[in-house]
């Protein structure tokens, strides 16, 4: 390593523990603000102001998200960027550092996977690498992504599709988990997520049902018909839904009707393939119940592949930097969340994972997928959540802003920016990235899977959160700390 990246790669990592207490506040705040995907309006403008206050010229609103943004840094190459999601879900609500269900609002959304977490490593990240930049006339382009509404596996695909990546030469995001770990392969799922909507007729459902066409007759069918399909599904496919719309009261026949669907393989073909048998099963429920099919594909994304050479050298850091040192009131709370997740009561991960690979791909999607194929991806997994708990169940928010997610986002944004340096020091790195990217993804032919009419659904949870808003408010906290 050449004298300067060594100096570079110091002053990130004093940076980073100096300023702490900033990304704690960031990681908190972010908590408390719990907007779901779409509504980030508060998360957003946290994010965006630190950056731009940091020097970082901001563009707001890219692709049509209001709460999407890219901040930019520097010039020329290499061009290295880091992107990740900031959304809570619905439902989700929950107290920090409590051991049993007890929600802040009931009902309100929450954060119960940990975004909170992901955006704050990945502010602190640029914030020291942008440092390290000036101090050390470390040159290239530093970008920021900031994706809304990961939980609908929505921006992504829009910002590769508009060309935001097309001069990126490799990208990063960091995600936490219970662990610290890199991997490459293919790792998560390609996903359709589409709404099919019926159209029929109302009637008084006692005095004269035949005159009505029922619309959601047509959507039961069609949950039927899939539900049969289930056996014939290909190994690495699975599929879940909700309806949207079942009609309004029981005595008039539903005029409209909706139930949407998730549709995952391990494939982009594949998830393509379960979508257009979804379709025809949708279709022939229509033709049973003389009702009209709309189909809206609200997003669809390929699966998350890491690049290797990225994974090697985020390994590399890894292995130095290390899992946090725990504490026993740490353990405590993972081993009682454990215990009610009726998990084993191992407490927290006290090594970090060495590299295996390539990876098999677990069943969850992430609409960073479709950057993963078009540039070199280095996927960070870092240890701010608890072994045992399940992501979207309340269990999973508890620790997301204690020191638990404290400790392990210092040790995500140390891990990640580290890797940053590394990349703005060592072109032979960006080499191999682009070198093992070119045979990992030979022979595939990518292309964004959403259609080029589609834009951002800009109502999405707009309503949840002019009822929740008003209530949760009261819980926001503001950072006290800047990064300096």
């Amino acid at each position: 390593m050449a004298c300067g990246a060594k100096q570079a790669r110091a002053f990130v990592e004093k940076y980073l523990v100096d300023n702490a207490d900033a990304l704690n506040d960031v990681i908190n705040a972010l908590f408390w603000y719990g907007e779901p995907a779409m509504q980030e309006v508060r998360s957003a403008a946290l994010l965006t102001g630190i950056l731009e206050d940091g020097g970082f010229q901001v563009d707001r609103g890219i692709s049509g998200f209001p709460t999407g943004f890219m901040a930019t840094y520097g010039s020329g190459s290499p061009v290295v960027a880091v992107h990740t999601e900031y959304d809570a879900a619905p439902d989700n609500s929950q107290k920090p550092g409590v051991a049993a269900h007890d929600p802040i609002i009931p009902g309100a959304p929450g954060h119960c996977e940990g975004h909170n977490v992901n955006a704050a490593v990945m502010i602190a990240s640029a914030m020291a690498t942008r440092r390290a930049m000036e101090a050390h006339g470390l040159s290239g382009t530093l970008k920021i992504f900031g994706a809304p509404a990961e939980e609908l596996v929505l921006a992504r695909p829009y910002f590769v599709r508009d060309g935001y990546f097309d001069d990126v030469d490799v990208a990063f995001h960091p995600h936490l988990r219970e662990r610290l770990s890199t991997e490459y392969g293919v790792l998560q799922r390609a996903v359709v997520s589409a709404e099919f909507i019926y159209h029929g007729e109302t009637a008084h459902a006692a005095m004269s049902p035949w005159k009505g066409r029922n619309a959601l007759d047509a959507a039961l069918l069609m949950d039927s018909g899939m539900a049969q399909y289930r056996e014939h599904l290909c190994p690495g496919m699975n599929m879940h839904r909700v309806v949207t719309d079942g009609g309004n009261q029981p005595n008039v026949i539903p005029a409209r009707a909706a139930i949407w669907w998730f549709l995952r393989d391990r494939t982009a073909q594949g998830a393509q393939a379960l979508f257009e048998q979804a379709r025809k099963v949708a279709e022939g429920a229509a033709i049973m119940t003389n009702t009209e099919l709309e189909v809206e594909v609200k997003t669809a994304v390929w699966p998350v592949r890491g690049n290797q050479a990225l994974a090697e050298a985020l390994q590399s850091n890894i292995d130095v930097i290390g899992m946090p040192a725990w504490n026993e009131d740490e353990h405590d709370l993972a081993r009682n969340l454990q215990a009610a997740n009726n998990a084993d009561e191992i407490g927290l991960k006290t090594e970090a994972d060495t590299l295996d690979g390539p990876s098999e791909s677990i069943a969850a999607a992430n609409d960073c997928g479709d950057v993963s194929w078009k540039v070199p991806m280095g996927r960070l997994w870092f240890p701010a959540n608890i072994p045992g708990v399940t992501f979207h169940h309340w269990s999973a928010g508890s620790a997301l802003a204690t020191p638990i997610a404290h400790k392990g986002g210092l040790v995500g944004a140390r891990t990640l920016t580290a890797t940053l340096v590394d990349c703005l020091t060592d072109e032979n790195l960006i080499a191999d990235a682009k070198s093992t990217f070119a045979n990992e993804t030979a022979g595939v032919d990518y292309a964004p899977m959403i259609p080029d009419s589609n834009s951002p659904p800009l109502e999405t949870n707009r309503e949840l959160m002019q009822k929740f808003r008003p209530e949760m408010e009261r819980y926001y906290i503001e950072p006290k700390h800047c990064f300096q």
